[in-house]
This record gives C-alpha cells, structure tokens and sequence, in this order.
C-alpha cells in the first residue's frame, strides 16, 4: 500500500499506512462505515490502526487489524501493519510470521520488504537484512528509496562491512541530499578516512537540519580539533557540555579521549 509515512514511527520504517480518508475516533471506538468490499473494509481498518500505531495505542490497533484480517485475510498491507505493532511490543516471533505472511502475499512490496529487513536489523540478523533492502530498492515503483539506502548503511555497519555502508550512505544522499542518518554516518566515516573537510560538510549539514546530537557536536568538535580550528572546537566542546552533560560523549571529552 502506498501511502505517507505515520509521523510517530522511526524514520527507518515507511509504508505506516496514514488514513486516507476521514475517519471517526473517538475513546478507542472506531466509526467506520461496514459496507461495501471486503478489500475496502480491510483498508479502511488498517488504516485507522495505522493511526492508533502512531499514537501509541496498540491494543486498539491490533482489535482493528484483527477486524481488517476478517474482512480480507489476504490483503497483505494488514500482515505489514501486524509486524510494525508487534516489533514494537516486542513479540518478535508474531513480528516475524506477520511480515512473512505479507511477503507471501505480495513479494515484492517494497514497504513490507524495507520494514522487514528493519525488524531483521534490530533483531541481530544483520546479515540477512540486506537481502530484503535490496529486494525493495529493485521495486521502481519505490517513493522512498533513499530510507533503505540509509538503513542498509546502519546494518552493513553493525556487522563490520564499512564499505558497503559508505557506498549504501552514498547512494542515499543522491537521492535524497538531506536524509539524516547518512548524512552523520558517513561524517563519521570520513573522519576514520581522515577526509575531514568532506566530514565537516556532512556534519554541518546534519546539525543544520536538527537539533545537534551529542554524536554529532562530538563529530564536529573532533573535525575542528584535527583542522586545527581551536576556537571552534572549543565552541563545539561548550555546546556538547551544555547540551549533553550527561552523554558518553562529554564524559569522553573530559577524559581526552578524542580518537
């Protein structure tokens, strides 16, 4: 199913299914009109779980996915939405026989591909979820390639495979010059390769679009340092300790430990 992306899941997952038409909700009680096809009633539910998802409801999304399977068991963007509730509850095992349901049923969804070879990533199966990001960027049909580029990078990455990664975070920041990930993660990368004017572009990039990170101000402070750029190294290290007392980063930063 096509569709925008529900705002309040990760930015690695697409394909969240965002109501499309005007849906009534009110206390956890849908008000969904009951006739016409079963293909619609399956949508139309899927949909208003989708919206319960995003807003952190899922009981409610699961009674609504449960309605949508009843009125048609094969329409896969419903087996696509069960994966995304139970990833986040945690049931992996639902999780997992839900996106393969999907997958039967449709193949070469790259939603359902991308979001399970997410699940594969953050389950320890890094390795394997390679396979299903490619599967989704060979759809041409795809609106969001550049999010399986970038999670792609983050699993290679995970599992050592560095130059997979950069050439994943490469092709994502063709697409798409602003997606986040790629932009930090090949900063970082470019600084172990010591390219560090083409690390401090990707990192300026990045803390323009957002909020700096801890991660991010340590990759700058870290950049400047080794451009020998004192003054803005130490703005950064301010930054870093105003913002972030707490972080990993700043405690490496007292410490000196730069590299």
């Amino acid at each position: 199913m096509k569709s925008v992306l529900c705002a309040a899941l990760a930015a690695t997952l697409v394909g969240c299914a965002a109501p499309q038409a005007e849906l009534a909700v009110d206390a956890g009680t849908s008000v969904i009109g009951e006739t016409g096809e079963p293909r619609n009633r399956a949508k139309l539910h899927t949909e208003l779980a989708a919206l319960y998802f995003s807003r952190g409801n899922m009981a409610v999304a699961l009674e609504e996915l449960r309605i949508a399977l009843a009125a048609d068991p094969a329409y896969s963007p419903t087996h696509g939405m069960f994966g995304l509730v139970y990833m986040e509850l945690r049931e992996n095992r639902l999780a997992e026989q839900s996106f393969q349901n999907g997958l039967r049923l449709s193949p070469q969804d790259p939603d359902l591909n991308h979001n399970y070879a997410w699940f594969l990533c953050q389950s320890g199966r890094e390795t394997d979820s390679i396979k299903f990001f490619l599967n989704a960027l060979r759809n041409p049909l795809y609106v969001t390639p550049w999010r399986s580029h970038a999670a792609a990078g983050t699993c290679s990455m995970r599992y050592g495979q560095v130059k997979d990664a950069e050439e994943f975070f490469e092709r994502a920041l063709k697409q798409e010059p602003d997606e986040l990930a790629s932009l930090l993660q090949l900063g970082q990368i470019r600084y172990r390769q010591s390219r560090f004017e083409e690390a401090r572009r990707l990192v300026q990039r990045f803390n323009k679009l957002v909020e700096p990170t801890a991660e991010s101000l340590w990759l700058a402070l870290r950049v400047e340092r080794k451009l020998g750029e004192r003054l803005t190294e130490t703005a950064f290290a301010n930054q870093l300790r105003r913002r972030h007392p707490g972080s990993r980063e700043y405690q490496l930063l007292q410490r000196g430990e730069y590299d």
